[in-house]
């Protein structure tokens, strides 16, 4: 939806008449379920906090968590643009950000986290949806689209069913921002079935519309078994579990008290982890100071609110209250290092964990796909031999991300990355397309 929403208000300022269809009864979308933060470089917000940051570097992080994987041409269009698109919101619609500044998120050598003040994908959605509104753009709700209609190599309209039937809607120009297929059971298990059996924790609606279509039109998909898991979902709560709360020192440990890898590679790669202990379960142990750091978000208080968050003077009272065998669990906290490598390669550098700590039962889940259709520079949808349809372009999970082949690859903010970006640009491009106006950012 932040894909759809972006490329909207990008259409609009670029003299674009526009409509989207919109298949829930309010839109909504996987961001809501997310802590809603876009990485950028090189923003006023990074310069107001002291920090050198620029679309280079940015690219390098992303190529070098995924090894390499993605295109470089696409990964240098987001990494470059996504400064601009970010200050361009904040201008145009007087979005309140700010950059993630008391942790790191792994993978990235700058603090480039934008979040709005609530740390809440929900509060980015509502917010988007509002500059629509007060633009006079039409979202349709309650229609969700079923074919697309072509003559030659263009998109010429879609069909879709509301509550009175099918309609059928006509088009200049036709963007895809229906996100990724986590939502379809069948294609998670055709292209990803390490990841099958986890809690599905994005939106029900994700269901490989784009994918779909982009076969049947004979158009390019790219690493189609990516995705971004994650490794700290509250069990049986459902509640995301900020990362914060391992990156500034915490650990996991299993059933039998023991930890069971190196925590530090990421929240994408922890949901496998989990998912390999006995029960698919484990507990996230951090202490007081890292819980005031994890508080800035809105999850993290409603999981203390639902009671998630066990809380302890001792490792011994710890492990009794999250049922785990007191000796191993004491073993296993005083083999953490205060500064050092430990057994399993990860590097702590933060303060030790100290009364009182806090422990959280998670699982892993599956957030959302990572691949989809392949895209030019232009946001266009191409064929599989390389060339553009002229008049479909794709956003968000419905396009390719940059978080290579499998897991390992998603950098933290990789989806709103893209979302946010290649809607913007698809929006200009397909505003330019029926106005040949095109304003600079």
């Amino acid at each position: 939806m932040v894909a759809a929403l972006s490329a909207l208000d990008s259409a609009l300022d670029s003299g674009g008449e526009v409509l989207v269809v919109e298949a829930d009864a309010v839109p909504s979308g996987s961001t809501a379920l997310s802590a809603g933060l876009i990485p950028a470089a090189g923003t006023r917000f990074q310069a107001a906090a002291g920090i050198d940051d620029n679309g280079g570097l940015f690219a390098g992080d992303i190529q070098d968590k995924a090894k390499g994987e993605n295109p470089q041409d696409l990964v240098d269009l987001l990494a470059a643009k996504a400064g601009p698109v970010v200050d361009w919101l904040a201008d145009r619609f007087d979005f309140p950000f700010s950059v993630v500044t008391d942790f790191d998120y792994p993978g990235h050598s700058r603090r480039r986290m934008h979040g709005l003040p609530t740390r809440a994908g929900r509060e980015l959605v509502d917010r988007l949806r509002a500059a629509c509104e007060a633009n006079g753009i039409d979202i349709v709700c309650n229609r969700r689209a079923g074919t697309l209609f072509r003559e030659g190599e263009r998109i010429t309209g879609v069909e879709v069913e509301g509550p009175e039937g099918p309609e059928r809607i006509g088009c200049e120009t036709l963007i895809l921002a229906c996100n990724g297929f986590g939502g379809n059971r069948g294609m998670v298990a055709r292209f990803m079935p390490e990841i099958e059996t986890a809690l599905w924790f994005g939106h029900d609606g994700n269901k490989g519309d784009a994918v779909i279509w982009g076969e049947a039109l004979d158009a390019d998909c790219l690493h189609l078994g990516a995705y971004q898991g994650h490794g700290n979902v509250a069990t049986p709560h459902g509640i995301l579990i900020t990362w914060a709360v391992i990156t500034e020192g915490g650990v996991q440990v299993n059933t039998e008290g023991k930890r069971f890898w190196d925590e530090s590679q990421g929240y994408s790669e922890a949901a496998q982890a989990v998912l390999r202990q006995p029960d698919g379960i484990a507990w996230t142990i951090f202490d007081a100071r890292i819980a005031g750091i994890a508080r800035q978000f809105e999850d993290f208080k409603d999981a203390e609110k639902a009671g998630a968050i066990k809380t302890a003077e001792t490792p011994e009272e710890l492990a009794e209250a999250c049922r785990l065998p007191p000796s191993a669990l004491v073993k296993t906290l005083a083999a953490v290092p205060n500064d050092g490598v430990d057994a399993f390669g990860r590097r702590f550098a933060a303060a030790p964990l100290s009364a009182p700590y806090h422990a959280v039962k998670v699982t892993g889940a599956l957030f959302h796909t990572q691949g989809g259709l392949n895209v030019t520079p232009e946001a266009r949808v191409k064929h599989t031999d390389g060339t553009a349809f002229p008049n479909l372009f794709a956003a968000g999970g419905a396009a390719v991300g940059v978080s290579g082949t499998g897991d390992s690859g998603y950098l933290s903010g990789n989806g709103l990355l893209s979302a946010v970006v290649l809607g913007f640009i698809a929006g200009q491009r397909a505003a330019l397309d029926t106005r040949k106006q095109l304003p600079r950012v």
